[in-house]
């Protein structure tokens, strides 16, 4: 009988706890439907979301969050072209792109139609029939890209990509050393963590998979000599993976003769080449992709972010069809349930059709000329907190003379509706990485910005310049 009771007792507050989370539910839903909020409303959803996230989310993100703003309770509210708008009406202007994300801009009405007619239809496939549109994005993706890339798998995010290309590299090379380089972000999955350089990231998570060896970035000496090294003693790489510029490591240009040299050595020692532009993929740096700054064909190529328009999470891996046939006996060899699935493939067709049609590199071309010389020069009038302004296209970087100096001008230029941030957890180098649709007029807003915060933040900063810092430096790639 107790035993009965006891169990009475948790079928009652079980139905209890799921009816508290209907009227929950509920009410989310009530507030996902709204178009506009009453004050009240508006007071709601932010304590709502710092609930949320200090007691089921992460508090750390809400601490990382006012470090680097005015108001860690700002919530995003709407958003459209280059700008998002808060909750309580606040308009920015987006200088962070989602870390690439956004290059279409936010909601491109091209991209919502897609996936709204798409979803119309169908939302998810059943996994077992084929699906048209992973077919239709695939082929589209193989007229694209550079080189024989031709066959591709798709994935739901970038570390997910990065993930498939090294084993990928692994099944055809039948090798397991790989070389990354000092900078290198490739996503925090174990596989692509391995790749990253990070150790604040790694460290935690040692021993991660063996077989990583990581070289100067920029440097194809060094990197033929570790491939040689590796090879004199049986530990044969496989692939070399880069970044055709490092973005979480700061905005890094490599010398324009440096991927040729590392297509060279690759093809010398039988070593694939792994361009992971999931960053700066579709027309960020003024290309189409970065590493065809270089004219470089790559074997294995990554993509992720911007590949979703802006609306849905999306990645690929690509490659040629010799190293593809090893996929090819056993299909199922690596799957994923939602890769490639038909909202995210809608989405990304409409990305790559705005791409093009809007000419988006050219756009991000054209507009990182008109930008980053003004930067450079505005940089250069306060030495005491400005050390370079760099880039290649929208790819920006602004790095600091210390990572406190960063920091206050990421909160001086939220102050004044300006969106950066940091690379991760470092705020020495600042990056500004707007959407590719935004205007001239915005870009002068921006530099209005940071011309005031620049001022305001030099005041707090009383060192002496340092006559090697690289102001004014050639780093302006067209």
């Amino acid at each position: 009988m107790k035993c009965l009771m006891f169990k009475e007792g948790l079928i009652t507050n079980t139905h209890n706890i799921y009816d508290s989370a209907i009227e929950q539910s509920k009410k989310y839903l009530e507030f996902i439907g709204k178009s506009e909020l009453t004050d009240k409303e508006k007071d709601w959803v932010v304590s709502e979301s710092v609930k949320g996230f200090m007691e089921n989310v992460n508090p750390g993100f809400l601490k990382y969050r006012k470090s680097v703003s005015t108001d860690y309770t700002a919530v995003e509210w709407t958003d459209s072209g280059a700008s998002f708008t808060d909750v309580y009406g606040k308009t920015f202007i987006d200088c962070l792109g989602g870390y690439g994300i956004f290059n279409v801009g936010h909601r491109h009405p091209k991209v919502i139609e897609a996936v709204t007619n798409q979803l119309k239809r169908q939302a998810l496939h059943s996994q077992e029939l084929l699906d048209p549109l992973r077919a239709m994005l695939a082929r589209l993706l193989a007229a694209i890209t550079p080189g024989d890339l031709q066959y591709c798998f798709f994935t739901n995010s970038g570390t997910e990509s990065v993930e498939g290309a090294l084993k990928l590299a692994r099944l055809h090379t039948k090798r397991t050393g790989f070389i990354s380089t000092i900078g290198a972000f490739h996503g925090k999955s174990l596989g692509s963590l391995s790749a990253t350089s990070k150790s604040v990231f790694r460290e935690p998570f040692l021993p991660l998979v063996p077989g990583f060896r990581h070289v100067p970035y920029g440097d194809a000496r060094v990197m033929e000599a570790e491939i040689a090294s590796a090879k004199y003693t049986g530990d044969d790489i496989g692939a070399v993976i880069l970044e055709p510029i490092q973005g979480e490591g700061g905005v890094i240009l490599p010398p324009d003769d440096y991927f040729p040299k590392v297509r060279e050595i690759c093809d010398r020692y039988n070593v694939l080449l792994i361009v992971d532009e999931v960053q700066t993929g579709l027309g960020r740096t003024g290309k189409m992709f970065g590493i065809e700054h270089y004219g470089v064909k790559p074997d294995i190529m990554c993509l992720a972010k911007p590949l979703g328009g802006g609306v849905m999470p999306i990645g690929a891996f690509i490659s040629t069809k010799e190293i593809w046939q090893e996929m090819i006996p056993n299909p199922f060899i690596h799957t994923t349930t939602f890769g490639g699935n038909p909202l995210a493939c809608a989405a990304a067709i409409a990305a790559i059709n705005v791409v093009l049609e809007e000419k988006l590199p050219q756009q991000a071309a054209e507009k990182g000329a008109y930008f980053i010389p003004k930067l450079i020069d505005l940089m250069g009038k306060y030495p005491s907190i400005c050390q370079e302004g760099r880039g290649r296209g929208l790819m920006i970087g602004m790095e600091f003379t210390s990572n406190e100096a960063g920091y206050e001008v990421a909160k001086g230029l939220f102050e004044n509706g300006i969106l950066v941030a940091g690379t991760l957890i470092n705020a020495k180098t600042i990056r500004i990485e707007p959407p590719l649709v935004i205007s001239t007029a915005e870009l002068d807003k921006v530099l209005e910005a940071l011309n005031k915060v620049f001022a305001d933040v030099s005041k707090k900063f009383s060192a002496k310049p340092n006559h090697s810092k690289r102001i004014g430096s050639t780093l302006v790639k067209k």
